[in-house]
């Protein structure tokens, strides 16, 4: 069964300039209830998917990820969370082998979660993760 078929859209995150804003944007404005906040990121909780905010600079430096600015620019990531940290590098090898190219190959990041980057033909951003052992809210080890 091909990739899509087997792994549901978890997470949209828009790709913002400054978070502070846009977390008063989505939860005063349209009523996300605000679930975490790390260093250039949050997330909510809301009917449906996960909706989470990300500074673009905070993103591309640790993922290497163009920050392109220019304006009518949309930036979005689209994210799938996988099961284990086995299956981010599966997806990874798979995806790889039909052409899909990725930014780096998956790796562990400072959010505790097993990751990989790659764009799409319109340059929205796929993340492929996993949380590593202790979930989102553990330190890394």
């Amino acid at each position: 069964m091909k990739f899509a078929q087997r792994h549901a859209i978890t997470d949209v995150a828009v790709l913002c300039e400054d978070v502070e804003t846009s977390i008063a944007f989505y939860r005063d404005k349209l009523g996300f209830q605000l679930r975490s906040r790390a260093e250039g990121f949050a997330d909510f909780t809301g009917a449906g998917l996960t909706l989470a905010l990300w500074e673009i600079d905070h993103i591309s430096r640790h993922t290497g990820i163009a920050a392109t600015r220019r304006p009518g620019a949309h930036k979005a990531c689209i994210a799938v969370q996988l099961p284990t940290p086995a299956d981010v590098d599966a997806c990874y090898d798979e995806l790889s082998a039909k052409g899909v190219v990725f930014v780096r190959p998956p790796a562990d990041y400072a959010w505790n979660a097993r990751c990989c980057y790659f764009t799409g033909p319109d340059d929205e951003v796929w993340e492929l993760y996993s949380w590593r052992q202790g979930g989102p809210n553990a330190k890394p080890e």
